[in-house]
């Protein structure tokens, strides 16, 4: 891919979150990566009641400058923009452009493969994960019919794919594989954990305490945290170490919020912290003995590699996308394992071999940054042929 090549890039979904005002997720900063990138060049898709608007450059250069940092006064300055840049709207700027779906933004709609197939783009979607197929249980009702369309949609439309992790793409192989469909052409790409900003002094804290961060919902496995430190709190009372759960509250989660809501034991113990702003993410996990991740599954593991960064050591869940991306560092567990668990936690509330092993190894650790992310996507993308009409056909099934 070349500066002079015609490229497309959604930027739907970061425009319907900032509307909405939503904390940016994971994959949100993927998106805002890619729009940092390319929003100089990249013609803008916003995906709306069924329709694609395509942007003139000028016009996502101007979302992106809106859409970044925070603004006070961004919905009304969002709605100006957006109102103009719709009318503004053009065609593709030409067959076999580009086109990077970051985000799955529409990829459950089969309108978008049409539209795709119509204008004879290069289509390439970054695949996260395929957790509500892997496991449905810990997911909303109906998401694992909506992502079944989404992957269907995206083998059956793509010219590439990009993974954000070879575990993502072996997921994506069994799935196509079971039903018959076969795999574009495809690189995997670790993403890049932001750079939280290191606390200018070292963070010493009175008590021992533990972060776990991410949404509180059932596949995190928040419930394992909770009755750990309740038992915790029988056991030891105050002198328990602290545990600090930063994320929204999410679903499939009721009996963790139960005892978040309820418990009594905990409460000396456990805080909740709903939002919490990249500074204070990172004080706050300088000074923990560990980031616990006891998630069920994972398309990544962004948290794991923010902490490692900071040289922070890690217990978390034995899923083979961690292995891939944290190596031998981490202490890995099994997330049905209490027991474990709890040993893990105790051990590095004090001073810990094992604790101390994965300092040392920290300190040789690189995280991954989106300089090598975009050294491995972007030659690739020069690689990939045109589709031809016949690459659709799978989509209606």
């Amino acid at each position: 891919m070349t500066p002079a090549d015609p490229l497309l890039l959604d930027v739907g979904r970061l425009v319907w979150r900032g509307w909405a005002g939503r904390l940016p997720t994971g994959i949100d900063r993927v998106c805002h990566a890619y729009l940092d990138r390319y929003a100089g060049r990249a013609h803008g898709v916003i995906q709306w009641k069924g329709r694609r608007f395509v942007l003139p450059p000028a016009d996502t250069a101007r979302l992106a400058a809106l859409l970044t940092g925070d603004i006070a006064d961004r919905r009304p300055r969002l709605a100006a923009v957006l109102a103009r840049a719709l009318r503004r709207a053009v065609r593709p700027p030409c067959r076999g452009a580009l086109y990077l779906n970051v985000g799955h933004t529409g990829l459950d709609d089969p309108g978008l493969v049409d539209w795709i197939a119509r204008h004879e783009l290069r289509a390439v979607h970054l695949i996260h994960d395929l957790i509500p197929l892997e496991t449905p249980e810990y997911c909303r009702p109906g998401e694992a019919a909506r992502h079944e369309r989404r992957m269907r949609h995206a083998l059956a439309s793509a010219s590439g794919v990009i993974g954000n992790s070879r575990a993502t793409l072996d997921a994506l192989d069994a799935f196509g594989a079971a039903r018959g469909l076969p795999r574009p052409p495809a690189v995997a790409a670790w993403l890049a954990a932001d750079a939280l900003p290191r606390p200018a002094d070292p963070v010493i804290a009175e008590r021992p305490y533990f972060v776990a961060v991410g949404t509180i919902e059932g596949r995190k496995n928040h419930l394992l945290l909770l009755q750990l430190w309740r038992a915790l709190a029988q056991r030891l009372g105050e002198t328990a170490p602290r545990l600090v759960l930063v994320g929204q509250r999410g679903w499939e989660a009721a009996d963790a919020m139960a005892l978040l809501d309820r418990c009594a034991a905990l409460a000396p113990l456990v805080e909740e912290r709903g939002r919490c702003d990249d500074a204070a993410l990172a004080t706050l996990l300088s000074g923990a003995r560990a980031l616990l991740m006891p998630s069920f599954a994972e398309g990544y593991g962004m948290p794991v590699v923010e902490a490692m960064r900071l040289g922070v050591p890690v217990i978390a869940s034995d899923l083979a996308v961690f292995r891939e991306i944290a190596g031998t560092i981490p202490t890995y567990l099994s997330p049905l394992d209490t027991v474990a668990w709890e040993r893990a936690v105790l051990d590095f509330a004090g001073e810990s071999p094992a604790r101390e092993r994965q300092r040392a190894a920290l300190r040789g650790y690189r995280a991954p940054d989106w300089g090598t992310h975009f050294a491995a996507v972007e030659p690739w993308l020069a690689t990939l042929p045109a589709r031809g009409e016949r690459a659709f056909l799978t989509a209606r099934g």
